[in-house]
């Protein structure tokens, strides 16, 4: 007779719905306590801040019917730093706005855009000292992570630009900048990020799909720029070559397959030094 070994790696998922005063709803905010919170009082942990939080835990619930699989990826790699993770839905209907800082200057796009910086207000005066307060985190620049993807990859790059004083990793995947790049690109110039941030760019390149065509007749290589001109506005304003790991991946396309196969190489780059996590 066969015995099953019993599953002890536990990992908890708490809900918390909080006030979003800019759409005048109730947003909900998930956190993945890591293994043995509960028993390890005495410990802190890093905070990892994800955008599309329907899309980060479970697959039954994301947009595409595939998650970006934190939860197994935790699991399998015990080697990675114990940290928290929170996951923040989106809208739904008014994601674009949400995550967009600035209109996009595309004419097919219409007015979409504009509630980014409203958005990210929310996540670093409300969201963060909430967690900070509920949890015990590390709270300091240095052991705050934040990543997105797609227009979630575009408000990542923003927040890491407008708050550098908040954020110490950003993971960049898919960026999607020609939303509005002329005013994203003057942003990233004029606002440097801290010399000590961890930045980690990804994009593939088959990222467009026949949709895209609406908005720029080659996609693919719009991702493909997005990334680079991206990479040379940080370089421009300041941040150390050692600081930047920038991929473009061939025949990887637009994905939640593709950001959770790569998710634990970019933990991996922004947990490098051990020591500073311990």
């Amino acid at each position: 007779m066969m015995v099953r070994k019993a599953n002890n790696y536990y990992l908890e998922l708490k809900n918390h719905w909080l006030d979003l005063p800019y759409y005048h709803e109730k947003r909900r905010v998930r956190v993945l306590l890591p293994k043995d919170y509960h028993k390890e009082t005495w410990a802190t942990y890093p905070v990892l801040y994800l955008h599309d939080g329907q899309n980060v835990f479970y697959s039954r619930e994301a947009f595409a019917g595939y998650s970006w699989k934190l939860i197994p990826t935790i699991k399998q790699n015990i080697d990675l730093p114990k940290m928290i993770i929170v996951g923040i839905d989106n809208h739904g209907e008014k994601r674009l706005d949400e995550y967009g800082p600035w209109q996009s200057d595309l004419p097919t796009e219409g007015q979409a855009g504009g509630d980014g910086m409203a958005y990210a207000d929310w996540v670093v005066n409300t969201v963060k000292p909430f967690i900070d307060y509920k949890y015990r985190t590390k709270p300091e620049r240095q052991s705050t992570l934040l990543a997105g993807s797609s227009m979630g990859g575009l408000i990542t790059a923003y927040m890491g630009a407008a708050y550098p004083e908040v954020f110490g990793t950003l993971g960049v995947f898919s960026l999607c900048s020609w939303f509005s790049q002329r005013d994203f690109l003057r942003f990233i110039a004029s606002h440097p990020l801290n010399k000590q941030t961890r930045l980690y760019i990804q994009t593939g390149t088959k990222e467009g799909d026949e949709a895209d065509a609406a908005f720029i007749s080659d996609m693919n290589q719009a991702y493909i720029d997005c990334a680079l001109n991206y990479y040379q506005r940080t370089l421009e304003a300041g941040l150390p070559l050692t600081q930047i790991w920038l991929r473009i991946l061939a025949n990887e396309t637009h994905s939640e397959y593709y950001w959770a196969k790569h998710f634990k190489e970019f933990l991996s780059f922004a947990f490098a030094d051990q020591k500073f996590w311990q």
